[in-house]
């Protein structure tokens, strides 16, 4: 593999790392009364553009929405993809 290749699937898995731990993050706050917070609404803002498309799947007493975290199973089998590629 070249090595200009290589270096930007590096610096992709560090972006995608971060990233998942950003969506991580908003999940669990979401789950708590930190939801209203400015910092929960600017992590919305930046994880939405992924996790909006697993919201209102899977949802549990009519509240807890559990789909979130399918997304990021299947965020992190890409993240193994590409850490495997690195190799």
């Amino acid at each position: 593999m070249s090595p200009i290749l290589l270096e930007i699937l590096r610096y992709a898995y560090w972006v995608l790392t971060v990233y998942f731990y950003l969506m991580f993050a908003t999940i669990i706050i979401s789950w708590t009364p930190l939801r209203t917070s400015r910092l929960y609404g600017l992590l919305e803002r930046l994880t939405s553009l992924y996790l909006r498309y697993f919201r209102g799947w899977i949802v549990i007493g009519g509240t807890l929405d559990l789909t979130p975290m399918l997304g990021l199973v299947l965020y992190q089998l890409l993240l193994t993809l590409v850490a495997g590629a690195l190799r």
